[in-house]
C-alpha cells in the first residue's frame, strides 16, 4: 500500500556544523506552525523533513513552500522497498500519461539487492510493458520517475521550489521601515528570508494622507506575514516633525532631514523591540534621498546596523520579487504616504552633513523624537 508523503529538502542547513540540529528544529517547528489547523504532521528523519497525514495536497504544498529554510518539496508515494511495490507506485503516478519518460534511481540503502544502475532500466522496461502510450527518452523526457531507496522507497515525479534561506528566528530581530511603496516590503522579505524576525515602523502623514493609506500599509504587512510570521507594526505620527522641518530647514534639505528623523525614531523603537538592526528598501540612486551622500547623511544619526538588501538592485528586479510575493498590486494602489507631502521642488542629491546638523540645531530634535516614539500606536498586522 502506498502512502502520500511530502518530502521537504532543507537546503543550506546541511552546511551547518555542530549546531545543525538547532536549525533543523527551528525549521521543523516553522513547518508545524503553518500546518496548524490541518491534520498534517511534520517530522525530521535522516536528512529530510517528511509531512504526512494530509488530504489537500495543493494546500499543504502551498503552506510548506512559503516557509523560509525550505529548499524544495516533492509530493511522493511512500512504499515498501520490494521491487513490486516500487513498480506499482511508479505505474500509479504514470497512470493516464503518454509521451516520454525516464527513471532516475538513488539508493541510499546499499544492502538493497539492485544497484541504482540496475534498478532504473528494469523499472523502465516494466513500465513500457504496462503502458503502451509511453516511450523512453533519457535526455529530454516529458516525465522523470524519481525513486529513492532509503529505509523505505519513495517515488515521485516533481520537485517544487521553496523559499530557501534560513528558518525564521535563527538570526535575531530587525526593524523594518515600512512605507506604502514597492521597495520596503521586498526588503523586509529579503532579510526575513535569512532567518531574521521583523517588527515594522510606518510614518503616518494623517491627516494629509488618508485612512486608505494606513490600510494599505496594514494590508502590505499582512501579505508579508504570510512568509515572516507576525509583524508588530508601529504607526508613528510624523506630520508635526515634517512641519518643523519645513519651517526651520533649507527647502532642498527637507527630504534628507526627514529621513534622518525617521532613522532616529526607528532605532528607538528597534531598541524597545530588542531588534539589532534597521531595514530599509533603499537602492542607490533611485531617488534624491538615496544617493551615496544622502545615505551617508541618514546613516550618521544611528549606531545600529542598517540593512539595505535592495541597494544594488534595479527597479525591475525589485518589482519582479514584489509580484512573486504578491505585494506589488497593493503597493501600486494610489494612496500617498508621508514622503509625498511637503516634498521640495528641487531636493538636494549631494547633501552635506554639516548643513544637516546646522539645520537641526535650530530644532528640538530630542523632544520631537521622544514625542513621536511616545505617540506611536502599536498594532499587529493580523488584528
Amino acid at each position: 500500500m502506498a502512502d502520500k508523503v511530502l518530502i521537504v529538502r532543507i537546503g543550506e542547513i546541511h552546511l551547518k556544523g555542530l549546531n545543525r540540529g538547532f536549525f533543523i528544529n527551528k525549521l521543523t517547528g516553522s513547518i508545524r506552525r503553518v500546518l496548524k489547523g490541518t491534520a498534517a504532521f511534520a517530522r525530521f528523519d535522516n536528512g529530510y523533513i517528511y509531512v504526512r497525514d494530509y488530504e489537500d495536497e495543493a494546500l499543504i504544498i502551498g503552506k510548506v513552500t512559503r516557509v523560509f529554510g525550505v529548499q524544495s518539496v516533492s509530493p511522493a508515494l511512500e512504499v515498501g522497498k520490494d521491487y513490486d511495490s516500487v513498480l506499482s507506485a511508479a505505474l500509479m503516478l504514470l497512470q493516464g500519461k503518454s509521451g516520454t519518460f525516464k527513471v532516475d534511481t538513488k539508493r541510499s540503502d546499499k544492502s538493497y539487492p539492485l544497484t541504482s544502475m540496475e534498478m532504473s532500466p528494469k523499472l523502465g522496461e516494466d513500465i513500457l510493458k504496462a503502458n503502451a502510450n509511453l516511450t523512453v527518452d533519457l535526455h529530454n523526457p516529458g516525465t522523470t520517475i524519481y525513486v529513492k531507496i532509503r529505509e523505505k522507497a519513495y517515488v515521485f515525479t516533481e520537485t517544487i521550489k521553496g523559499q530557501g534561506g534560513m528558518p525564521l528566528g535563527t538570526n535575531g530581530r530587525a526593524c523594518l521601515l515600512l512605507s506604502g511603496g514597492i521597495d520596503s516590503p521586498v526588503a523586509g522579505y529579503q532579510i526575513a528570508r535569512r532567518g531574521v524576525s521583523l517588527c515594522a515602523v510606518y510614518f503616518d502623514g494623517f491627516p494629509y494622507t488618508s485612512e486608505k493609506a494606513r490600510q494599505k500599509v496594514i494590508d502590505l504587512a499582512k501579505r508579508v506575514e504570510i512568509y515572516t510570521g507576525h509583524v508588530k507594526l508601529y504607526f508613528v505620527p510624523f506630520v508635526k516633525i515634517q512641519q518643523e522641518i519645513r519651517k526651520r530647514c533649507p527647502e532642498s534639505y527637507t527630504t534628507v532631514i526627514m529621513r534622518r528623523y525617521m532613522m532616529r525614531i526607528a532605532e528607538r523603537i528597534a531598541l524597545q523591540e530588542n531588534a539589532l538592526a534597521l531595514i530599509t528598501g533603499e537602492s542607490i540612486g533611485q531617488v534624491a534621498s538615496q544617493t551615496l551622500q544622502a545615505l551617508a547623511a541618514t546613516n550618521s544619526v544611528v549606531s545600529m546596523p542598517v540593512f539595505r538588501p535592495l541597494i544594488g538592485m534595479d527597479k525591475i528586479d525589485i518589482i519582479d520579487i514584489a509580484r512573486a510575493i504578491d505585494t506589488y498590486d497593493i503597493s501600486a494602489l494610489p494612496y500617498e504616504d508621508c514622503c509625498s507631502i511637503f516634498t521640495p521642488k528641487h531636493p538636494t542629491t549631494h547633501p552635506k552633513l554639516e548643513t544637516c546638523e546646522e539645520a537641526e540645531a535650530k530644532m528640538d530634535v530630542a523632544g520631537l523624537v521622544d514625542d513621536a516614539v511616545n505617540s506611536a500606536v502599536v498594532q499587529r498586522a493580523a488584528d
